[in-house]
């Protein structure tokens, strides 16, 4: 009788393949991102740049810094939502990237109290998107009550409002929301934990 040879797994066909080093793979990746933005076709770029609160995940559109998140928000659901909310077009891209994560990295070492990037507020709508519009204002090293931001975004009885606006902050380091704080002095939740909403008012504190 005759029999029918096995047919080599998926598995086994990859592992006979040639194994690329992670340089080769890296430039390989790179020639990818720089092909996709010169054929248009890169809606939403990509990388990740180390920090004392761990890894930030920084997003940007061709309008600007999209999305800031901490690894705690999870890297792989955050990047799922923004293909479902702005494009499936996502790469990692890191060049797009480099100012961002060049002033997030001085503004980690104290050469840096504002940031000078274009930022794209699309993740952000209605009273949200102006509370957000107030907390650059909050000048670095100082601190404000969600009550005042309120009263400054004009309702200053949305002071619940206010907290979910800092809550949702699709952009926190870059737009500060750690710099609001309680009525009562403490220092109330972040999107990053309240441990690293207090490293950061530490940090600027001491600069």
């Amino acid at each position: 009788m005759m029999t029918t040879p096995e047919l080599p797994t998926a598995a086994e066909l990859l592992a006979a393949l040639p194994r690329v080093d992670d340089d080769a793979e890296r430039r390989l990746h790179a020639r990818l991102a720089a092909a996709a933005l010169d054929a248009g076709i890169l809606d939403v770029a990509f990388r990740t740049v180390d920090t004392p609160l761990g890894a930030l995940l920084l997003a940007a559109t061709d309008q600007g810094l999209v999305r800031v998140a901490y690894a705690r928000e999870d890297h792989d659901r955050v990047l799922q939502q923004l293909a479902d909310t702005v494009s499936p077009r996502v790469l990692r891209a890191p060049a797009r990237l480099d100012l961002a994560a060049r002033e997030i990295e001085e503004y980690f070492v104290g050469r840096r109290t504002r940031f000078d990037l274009p930022l794209d507020f699309r993740l952000s709508a209605g009273f949200r998107r102006t509370v957000l519009a107030q907390l650059p204002d909050i000048a670095y090293g100082t601190t404000a009550t969600y009550a005042a931001i309120a009263a400054a975004a004009g309702n200053p009885k949305a002071v619940r409002a206010v907290g979910s606006a800092c809550a949702t902050n699709p952009l926190p380091v870059v737009v500060p929301c750690h710099r609001v704080v309680r009525s009562d002095g403490t220092i109330g939740q972040y999107v990053g934990g309240v441990d690293a909403k207090q490293t950061l008012l530490t940090l600027e504190a001491a600069a």
